[in-house]
């Protein structure tokens, strides 16, 4: 009998928890890199705010705390929601250009006070 034959008859529940063990490192550990492969593109560095994005997209995108890009929407947002800008704008009567303005004078702000 072979050692992996060995191993599922006498330790079938342990075989397969190590199996799904290897299985869920491997989904983390391909989403890390695939996150790291995006993020470290110098395209994807300080890209124009548009609708579609998210506070936690501006705030890799422009380095900068997520606190800041939520400090500069409106109150009521919902924190740890994935609202789009577009939708945050729509909700709150505001119109997109003026939210995407406020967010850019907080990036602005973020890094003039990083830079003293």
């Amino acid at each position: 009998m072979s050692a992996l034959g060995y191993l599922w008859h006498k330790h079938k529940g342990a075989l397969i928890a190590l199996a799904l063990a290897l299985v869920v490192t491997l989904f983390f550990a391909v989403r890390i890199v695939a996150q790291w492969i995006y993020w470290t593109d110098p395209a994807h560095r300080d890209q124009q705010i548009e609708g579609w994005m998210t506070a936690g997209y501006i705030a890799h995108s422009y380095a900068v705390p997520r606190d800041v890009i939520r400090d500069a929407l409106p109150a009521d947002v919902p924190t740890g929601k994935h609202m789009p800008l577009d939708r945050i704008a729509a909700e709150n009567g505001i119109r997109l250009t003026v939210l995407i303005d406020g967010l850019y004078a907080a990036i602005e702000a973020e890094r003039a006070a990083i830079d003293r």
